[in-house]
């Protein structure tokens, strides 16, 4: 995966009431928005009148003309109105608030808004005109509610009949306080006006929640429930996603059929199967690791990770600049300690980069590393050649596996025996791009890329910033990047060991670590 900066979602709120949860948390999300929307739309419709007002008295008291305001009450009526929209835009906003409570304040505000419009409606139209209205803005309202805001249609139906009986309820207030006098065809008609508000509100509230429920069935998987779309790369989509039982937060890596009904290709699938057993079968700390693996009932492959609160290397440079080289160093010895297991059991990564190096706060520790994504990885016999027919270095139609950026050149060559010195190379370059912030190679194209790799020599690091970098360090990261792989270090172990000894200075640990992450907030 090409963006997998996975963050910990936030978890279910006490106010979520089962229902209402049924809904997947990024459509629960969006009630907050909804709630926002249907407060500003109706801040303006109210906040009109007062606006008007204090423009006319402005100009009135300025130029000293007198003029004659009808019915102020009305403007304050409107003025409070528009205020408590204020508020409730305001609480919307607020990501303190679980979506439940804010569907339940956004019902209480329809009913309100309903009442206001119906008092003033009434009562101002028969001051103005002698008569009472034949309709108010109060069916139009209940309909839109639940068109904006999803809901559970029977929560839905009985916030729509509270908010339609506020019609005939203002309407019997204002005859009880002498302000109207209706006759019986005014009650029979506001009834009716409502209760065609209320049925298309129902009829809105069903389906809207219907759409909602059928995304949330779309995206189970298994025990597992996707919740929000965490990247997208060659091999198919992550997502957060939570078990059903445990509550146990997941990421969800999963490959879809094709949408022209030719299904997985059986290339894809062996690949996806591939690399979670690769996956599932080591332990380093520093793997990510594998919770479960399935097929979905729509035919989507899937496997469930650990879910990782931080950021890669790659958005962690790109962000705060290139990395001091004991903090580098740091790094890098927990990629290889994932990698030495990798290598004892027989396996080749082929995709080490720093988009597939995870930081992040782990437990109580900061820094650490988990290594992602192995998409591309390669088993070897204990011969060390590749196991199968199929462990080219390119693929049926002749791609070369693996990112320009930092591919060994025996990859870039297609060579047919790459080992895992090509992780060796790999890590150079990602120990290049954390000292300088700097690709080792660049071109216009990818086959550019490949062709420095194969046969430029690379500058060395300290010609590329303006900041000094240990020569021991410096020589072990132009040694990983040797052509010839005999010429580098041979295993991700030796590759560890010597970068403890290039250590200088005051070396990186976890105080430090905990530090950068406090003063920084990443996430």
């Amino acid at each position: 995966m090409h963006e997998q900066v996975t963050l910990l979602g936030p978890k279910a709120g006490p106010g979520e009431t089962p229902r209402l949860s049924a809904l997947p948390r990024d459509l629960l999300e969006q009630v907050r928005g909804r709630v926002r929307l249907l407060a500003g739309l109706l801040l303006i419709g109210f906040a009109l009148d007062p606006a008007i007002f204090l423009i006319g008295w402005t100009i009135a008291t300025l130029s000293g003309i007198p003029v004659r305001f009808g019915h102020v009450g009305f403007v304050l009526t409107d003025g409070a109105v528009a205020l408590a929209s204020v508020g409730v835009w305001w609480l919307a906003g607020e990501g303190r608030v679980p979506p439940s409570r804010l569907l339940t304040l956004g019902l209480v505000y329809e009913v309100a808004i309903c009442f206001a419009l119906a008092f003033t409606t009434y009562w101002q139209w028969t001051l103005d005109q002698g008569v009472i209205p034949p309709l108010t803005w109060v069916p139009a309202v209940i309909i839109l509610f639940p068109l904006i805001m999803p809901g559970p249609p029977r929560r839905m139906l009985a916030a729509a009949v509270a908010a339609g009986l506020t019609a005939p309820l203002a309407l019997l207030l204002l005859d009880l306080w002498g302000n109207v006098t209706p006759v019986a065809h005014d009650y029979v008609r506001s009834f009716v006006h409502s209760a065609f508000g209320v049925g298309f509100a129902y009829m809105g509230a069903r389906v809207v929640y219907g759409l909602g429920r059928q995304v949330a069935v779309a995206r189970e998987l298994g025990s597992y429930r996707l919740e929000a779309r965490l990247g997208k790369g060659g091999m198919g989509e992550v997502w957060r996603a939570r078990h059903r039982m445990l509550r146990r937060p997941a990421a969800i890596k999963l490959i879809r059929p094709a949408l022209d009904g030719r299904g997985v290709t059986d290339e894809l699938q062996r690949r996806f199967e591939q690399e979670a057993q690769a996956i599932a079968r080591l332990r380093s700390p520093h793997t990510v690791e594998v919770f479960d693996f399935g097929v979905a009932d729509n035919g989507a492959f899937y496997y469930a990770m650990e879910l990782l609160d931080g950021l890669d290397a790659d958005v962690l440079i790109r962000r705060f600049g290139p990395l001091p080289a004991a903090r580098a160093i740091y790094l890098l010895r927990q990629v290889c300690h994932s990698l030495t297991e990798a290598q004892a059991c027989g396996l080749v990564h082929r995709d080490i980069k720093p988009a597939n190096i995870f930081l992040c706060r782990y437990g109580e520790d900061h820094d650490f590393v988990k290594v992602l994504d192995f998409g591309l990885v390669k088993a070897l016999n204990a011969g060390g050649q590749h196991a199968g027919a199929a462990a080219s270095g390119l693929t049926a139609e002749n791609a070369v596996q693996g990112t320009p950026a930092f591919i060994a050149p025996e990859q870039a060559l297609g060579d047919a025996h790459v080992d895992s010195r090509a992780d060796i190379y790999a890590t150079g370059c990602v120990a290049y791009w954390l000292l300088t912030g700097q690709h080792v190679f660049t071109a216009d194209t990818s086959m550019g890329i490949l062709i420095h790799h194969a046969r430029t020599p690379p500058t060395r690091p300290s010609e590329r910033i303006d900041r000094p970098i240990p020569p021991a360090l410096e020589g072990l990261i132009m040694q990983c990047l040797a052509k010839d792989p005999a010429d580098r270090p041979q295993t991700a172990r030796e590759l560890s060991l010597r970068l403890a000894e290039a250590q200088c200075g005051e070396a990186w640990n976890e105080d430090r670590a905990r530090e950068w992450w406090m003063t920084h907030q990443v996430v």
